[in-house]
């Protein structure tokens, strides 16, 4: 091993295969975030009520969580790449379904059937409010199939990223991880939002499709494979073994204590499910701001993500931590606030550049402090925490923002997140001690 490649901040983007991921990551999550921006639209739009966008979120979430131990413990016994390949040509599958749904005509209830608008589906303001219930459930079974799908992608693809990378470089790889797909985080929406603009979304779901391709064929030129390997005689079988990474995890505080700052804080403090609706009434931005709303945390991300690739590991990581999503929850309410769009796009990207801080310690702790036989099943834990705040969090926006009203729901989820972290920080003192984390551990 060269003396001190540990240091070097390119050093895995020497690795031909990293590179191949990292493509293939890049792709994927052009992708997924394009879809997002354009289911998300449509739904509002066919229905005009705050909860249907959460039943969105709840749609992904419940298969997501649901397949979640299995899929970690499958990441642990089998070719991850094969995982990998085989639960993004279910994606694309999805993709070809949802171009499907927006290219037929739109029937509506009376048996009439109305002209679909640009973008495939009819406007539900211009036919009355009369589109059929069956388009949306339809897109709705979609997103079961594609959260079943990302289930098992996720502890697969966090798993192999590590096996591709030298242990001494895993750090470095943790960050150019994160700033990949933060980059495409950042011009996924916005493309979404355009693509949307100039041909609807059927050109918006053509070029999903596209992506989604390229990442298959990226990740399918990665010679790696994951040895097959039977169980050491010291390991538990059958639900023990599904549920070995959830004692790992009750057993480290500090990686319990990470995760479920994760998970109430963005639970609470979460508002991207609204985006759309803060889009259409609240800022009146369109389709096209609602693509800069949902980038603009990722391009907060992106910056910090290139400033921690070249910067040292943080020497107080517990206390940067919890200061990150302190500052995140505090975003968010001044976000609820607002009622200027370059302010509001601006306190979402402080937001996603803080959240940015978290993401990337908590993901060194988990690559660091997990031994490799059980990497999949702690991922899917940790996915497991990630679905949880994130698509029932959007479920939880939705309803909050009905009984709330939306700019409200947003401001008091803010407040929550700040009681999550001062909760956090007096409950889990090992957190707030932590100091640097590198390759040796924490």
């Amino acid at each position: 091993m060269p003396p001190h490649r540990s240091l070097d901040n390119y050093a895995p983007l020497r690795l031909p295969a990293f590179r191949r991921y990292l493509l293939g990551l890049l792709a994927l999550t052009f992708g997924t975030q394009l879809q997002g921006v354009v289911v998300g639209w449509h739904i509002y739009a066919l229905t005009k009520d705050p909860l249907a966008l959460g039943m969105l979120g709840l749609a992904e979430a419940l298969p997501f969580i649901g397949f979640a131990l299995y899929a970690g413990h499958v990441a642990d016994r089998v070719d991850r790449r094969r995982i990998v390949l085989v639960a993004t040509a279910v994606l694309i599958g999805c993709s070809l379904a949802l171009l499907a749904l927006v290219w037929a005509p739109v029937p509506v209830v009376g048996g009439a059937t109305a002209a679909a608008g640009p973008g495939g589906f009819a406007d539900g303001a211009s036919v009355g409010g009369a589109v059929s219930r069956r388009v949306v459930w339809a897109i709705y079974a979609v997103i079961v199939a594609s959260g079943v799908a990302r289930s098992f992608l996720q502890p697969a693809r966090t798993a192999f990223s590590v096996e591709i990378v030298p242990r001494d470089l895993l750090p470095r790889s943790v960050t150019w991880r994160s700033a990949t797909w933060q980059t495409a985080a950042v011009v996924g929406p916005a493309l979404g939002g355009a693509l949307y603009a100039l041909g609807g979304a059927r050109l918006a779901f053509g070029a999903d499709i596209v992506l989604l391709a390229i990442a298959f064929a990226a990740f399918a030129s990665i010679a790696h494979r994951t040895a097959a390997r039977a169980p050491a005689p010291e390991e538990a079988e059958g639900v023990r073994a599904l549920t070995e990474g959830v004692r790992y995890v009750r057993a480290q505080p500090v990686l319990l204590g990470a995760m479920t700052l994760d998970l109430f804080s963005v639970l609470f403090g979460g508002a991207t499910a609204l985006l759309p609706i803060f889009a259409d009434e609240i800022l009146r931005v369109g389709p096209e701001g609602l693509g800069v709303l949902r980038a603009a945390p990722a391009a907060g991300a992106v910056v910090v993500s290139f400033w921690l690739a070249h910067r040292p590991p943080f020497a107080r990581a517990g206390r940067t931590l919890l200061l990150a999503v302190a500052a995140f929850g505090a975003s968010m309410i001044g976000f609820g606030l607002s009622r200027s769009y370059p302010l509001s796009v601006a306190l979402l990207a402080i937001g996603g550049a803080v959240d940015m801080v978290s993401v990337n310690i908590r993901s060194m702790l988990l690559q660091l402090l997990v031994p490799d036989r059980l990497l999949g099943r702690v991922s899917s834990v940790n996915q497991i925490f990630i679905g949880s705040s994130n698509e029932i969090g959007a479920f939880e926006s939705g309803v909050a923002a009905r009984l709330l009203g939306t700019a409200l729901s947003v401001v008091v989820g803010g407040a929550l997140t700040l009681g999550v972290v001062a909760a956090t920080a007096l409950r889990i003192p090992a957190l707030r001690r932590l100091g640097e984390v590198t390759a040796r551990g924490a």
